[in-house]
């Protein structure tokens, strides 16, 4: 089933966009509660805020690529996931990658944008029109400008790694990568804590990084259980022993002004009736695998390696069933429709955290 549908009308796709750039504000904010609370460390938030500012300017990007959809003939029109995850198709993001290989031909074939903002005011002037082709050439430029610039939030966000210190005579390291799931079409947030027991340390070592890359990105799947992937990083890697492994999920955006999806927040954000920029809610979901001990194992003749044995979620057999020690829910939304939220009480909504942001853009946490 098709899930995706385009956005029609030049003012609407602005719309979904300013909505995009304060949920993506809010974003930092929720993750700075966060480490307050110490349910982050500093490390951890810096690295979340590195995915956010990377998820503004993708947004940046496509919105000055779709700045005139409706209105100029061929313009194009932006695909979002109208059903599920209220965010722009993952194909969306292919595409923007294609055009980013191919960004310097793009900006030397076209004028700059001080000559076309003359352009544009010689052609209102001179010929009292308004210079919509013209605007529509400066919003491209800018869009590729955007490409130029970097730090984008791409369709795979390949793996990074952050010092953290020793443990014993082995080095402990933060490993984190992203990806934008094209199955859900959710950008999703990968952190491992790492102790290295190698000769060399991971990220110089010619041989092992890259083989940690590729193993790391090919199982970056919505769809599998954290203690699947951490097992097979385990098992590939001998020497390299995963402590912790953490996934991110950055929505679903519910908005009853856009998006059809089904369940409680429908109903809060239709009875809320909230102005326009207060019309959404987003779900922030983390999961959790901790290893709470290790094992010997034999390998080879004379060999033995150390396998981790991971902590399951003991809450009415959940653990088999997620893959994961805990599963932590919260949902970021405006004053209005928690107020509506709070009022209804819907049960499934009740032991989630709910974080609040007012007009001014404060965060509070109920």
């Amino acid at each position: 089933m098709n899930d995706t549908t385009p956005i029609e009308d030049t003012r609407v796709t602005r719309r979904y966009f300013r909505k995009f750039e304060r949920i993506t504000q809010h974003m930092g904010r929720v993750a700075g509660v966060m480490e307050a609370e110490g349910q982050l460390t500093k490390v951890e938030v810096e690295v979340l805020s590195r995915y956010i500012a990377g998820l503004t300017y993708t947004f940046r990007a496509l919105s000055m690529k779709y700045l005139f959809a409706g209105r100029i003939s061929g313009a194009g029109k932006l695909m979002f996931d109208f059903r599920e995850s209220g965010f722009p198709a993952a194909a969306e993001l292919m595409e923007m990658s294609v055009d980013a290989n191919q960004v310097d031909r793009h900006l030397a074939g076209s004028d700059t944008v001080e000559v076309l903002k003359d352009r544009m005011v010689r052609k209102i002037v001179g010929d009292h029109e308004i210079p919509t082709r013209l605007q529509y050439a400066l919003s491209q430029r800018l869009y590729y400008e955007e490409l130029a610039r970097g730090s984008l939030f791409w369709l795979r966000n390949d793996p990074d790694v952050i010092w953290l210190g020793t443990s014993g005579e082995r080095r402990r390291f933060l490993v984190h990568w992203a990806v934008y799931d094209s199955q859900i079409n959710l950008p999703t947030v990968y952190l491992m804590e790492v102790e290295d027991s190698g000769r060399e340390a991971l990220p110089k070592d010619v041989r092992r990084w890259p083989e940690v890359q590729a193993h790391l990105m090919a199982q970056s799947q919505g769809d599998l259980k954290l203690l699947t992937i951490a097992r097979g990083f385990d098992q590939d890697f001998d020497d390299l022993h995963p402590k912790r492994l953490r996934r991110f999920h950055l929505g679903p955006m519910y908005s009853h002004a856009f998006t059809q999806q089904t369940g409680p927040l429908r109903q809060v954000l239709a009875q809320a009736d909230a102005p326009e920029g207060e019309d959404w809610a987003l779900v922030w979901t983390e999961e959790e695998l901790v290893a709470n001990r290790m094992e010997m194992e034999k390998s080879g003749w004379f060999g033995r390696v150390e396998r981790q044995i991971f902590a399951l979620d003991p809450t009415a057999g959940l653990g088999a069933e997620t893959g994961a020690t805990e599963t932590r829910r919260a949902i970021m939304l405006p004053a209005r429709p928690y107020q509506t939220l709070a009022e209804l009480g819907p049960p499934g909504l009740q032991e989630v955290r709910k974080f609040v942001v007012s007009r001014g853009g404060r965060v509070l946490v109920y």
